[in-house]
């Protein structure tokens, strides 16, 4: 309704222009020179009138063309921050009393479960939710001879991992897959040189433009799948 408004505004204000041209070209005193006549006059008249025109199809298809932009804008970037939604699955995610969510892809197998004592070798890739799922780690690139993804080993307990890592790996049974989102305060921002690290350059660099840049949320998201629970 607005830009209809607008450019009823401007339609009206150019012809108005063009009319007010017109008389003051041919009423108020103008005098074509004897070179000039009265084809050099009819021209001049021409001329305005379509200079005038031109002006208010400007105006009117960049009011339109603002309009149909606007139109066709998703209004999910409409005030969209910047952390990006947890994925979406089948099962609704776990949170626990310290802020970390999980939920299990396959529960795995067997009675034994990780405590907060346990060894456990773990799979694992480690994504930054503020990039968009960019990957800053993964247990396929730990084996440099390409013969293999090399697990993760940790003793839980010990200060090995980030802490909000090793609560989501609690109840977890052998070959179980989870997922598991840890927020920023119990992952790197505190605990920079805890595992999962990095095995390469670009991983680094990617998990430093989120957690040493106060204006992004640094939660992490963790895909594990357990393997061996000693």
């Amino acid at each position: 309704m607005t830009s209809q408004i607008q450019v009823m505004k401007w339609l009206v204000a150019a012809f108005t222009l063009m009319i007010l041209t017109t008389k003051s070209l041919g009423v108020h005193g103008w005098t074509p020179s004897p070179l000039e006549g009265p084809v050099a006059r009819r021209d001049m008249i021409h001329q305005s009138i379509l200079g005038v025109f031109s002006f208010s199809v400007l105006q009117f298809g960049g009011a339109v063309s603002s309009s149909a932009i606007a139109a066709e804008k998703p209004s999910e970037f409409i005030d969209v921050g910047t952390q990006a939604p947890p994925p979406e699955g089948s099962s609704p995610f776990i949170t626990l009393e310290n802020g970390v969510k999980y939920k299990d892809i396959s529960v795995g197998k067997g009675d034994t479960v990780v405590t907060r004592n346990s060894k456990v070798d773990i799979q694992c890739s480690g994504r930054l939710l503020n990039l968009n799922g960019v990957s800053f780690y993964n247990t396929k690139n730990n084996n440099p001879d390409g013969f293999g993804a090399v697990p993760l080993s940790l003793e839980l307990g010990k200060g090995q991992a980030v802490p909000g890592l090793e609560a989501g790996l609690i109840g977890m049974r052998k070959s179980g897959i989870r997922r598991i989102i840890v927020p920023q305060e119990l992952a790197y921002n505190k605990y920079p040189d805890l595992e999962p690290r990095p095995t390469s350059v670009v991983d680094q660099r990617a998990l430093d433009s989120v957690v040493k840049n106060p204006r992004r949320d640094a939660a992490i998201l963790f895909d594990v799948q357990l393997e061996r629970l000693k």
